[in-house]
């Protein structure tokens, strides 16, 4: 699946207008520990998602993509705290909230969406009751205009018959309509971000294909910003602007969609996306990146990626490697990634993501 350009940059939508547009996750500097403490899991994490703007999260299982999502939505397991950094939604400081405050933001003004929807809803209630406890505590809504609200949304995210959906509970519906009422239930109080991690990995083509196309008309229709995490190449080609890679705890690279899936910067990025593509459709050959990330926690002098990287030289390894801006505004953590970029220019051109 090629990846879909953006609309136009003329357009109220494309991407030269959605670097004009406010901020609605700024985080910046972002620490966080596991084990109590003990250990680092992801550090010195900056980025930014502006209203309308879908931006993807990639990487490598262990990269540290959950975590820092579950660290924006105030939900990182026990034993986990975020060390450093600050995280601001709309330009309102999240970091050090009361657990009262993190109720007060969640569900209102950041929604967000996970794998395995039934986990997330309570079999013994109507997913059309759960929605309507979310506009009554929310939204302050009686229950006669709550329970109205609750069939509008969950047409407006496709369920067929929302009427009689609602009276159903979530052993009776698909996986498929479960996620729309999840990301029914995300959007009920107009949030200014919805996080949406790995929220299309447990179905089928088709029924992803349509979430997908779901998230867009809601992003399209409420100017809503969007993070989404996924594992899948093909997921975040259809539906990013830009895209964020993350290895080993920290941001690799950070660039426009097309620009980082058809041009990666770092040596990383290209091995991800050189194993998600069959090599030989013959043979239906993948290929795999050689070695294992570095244990969490691990403290290592200069680069991260340097043991299972082909382009490792001394300095890669003599101290902190900086995420540094290049030339054409991307962001790259590698020491020779300009002279990496020269060597192989035209060597890749342009990509199609497997699915």
């Amino acid at each position: 699946m090629p990846h879909s350009p953006s609309p136009d940059p003329a357009t109220p939508g494309g991407p030269g207008a959605l670097g004009q547009r406010p901020a609605a996750l700024t985080v910046q500097g972002l620490g966080v520990t596991v084990a109590s403490g003990r250990l680092t899991a992801v550090r010195d994490v900056s980025f930014t998602v502006r209203r309308g703007e879908a931006v993807g999260l990639v990487g490598e299982s262990g990269s540290g993509k959950t975590l820092i999502c579950r660290s924006v939505l105030g939900l990182l397991p026990p034993g986990c705290a975020v060390s450093g950094g600050e995280i601001a939604l709309s330009g309102e400081a999240l970091t050090g909230l009361s657990r009262r405050d993190w109720d007060r933001v969640r569900g209102t003004r950041v929604g967000a969406v996970f794998q395995d929807p039934a986990s997330y809803l309570n079999p013994a209630l109507t997913v059309g009751r759960q929605l309507t406890e979310v506009l009554r505590v929310k939204l302050g809504l009686d229950r006669a205009r709550a329970g109205a609200r609750a069939v509008e949304l969950f047409a407006a995210v496709g369920l067929h018959d929302p009427a009689e959906v609602a009276r159903r509970h979530p052993h009776e519906l698909s996986g498929g309509m479960l996620q729309r009422v999840l990301i029914a239930v995300a959007v009920a109080c107009a949030p200014d971000l919805l996080v949406a991690d790995e929220a299309t990995t447990a179905l089928d083509v088709v029924v992803q294909a349509e979430v997908l196309e779901l998230l867009a008309r809601m992003r399209a229709e409420q100017d809503l910003a969007l993070l989404l995490v996924s594992h899948d190449l093909a997921v975040i080609a259809e539906v990013c602007d830009r895209i964020l890679v993350a290895y080993a705890g920290e941001l690799v690279e950070d660039g426009p969609a097309e620009r980082v899936l058809n041009d990666p910067l770092h040596p990383y990025t290209e091995a991800l996306l050189r194993v998600a593509t069959v090599v030989d459709w013959e043979r239906r050959e993948l290929e795999v990146i050689p070695g294992a990330p570095p244990e969490v926690g691990a403290r290592l002098p200069g680069c991260r990626f340097a043991d299972r990287c082909a382009f490792a030289a001394p300095e890669c390894r003599s101290g902190p490697v900086p995420l540094r801006e290049t030339s054409d505004g991307r962001r790259v953590r590698c020491v020779r990634g300009e002279e990496i970029e020269r060597s192989r220019a035209g060597a890749f051109g342009t990509r199609e993501v497997a699915v």
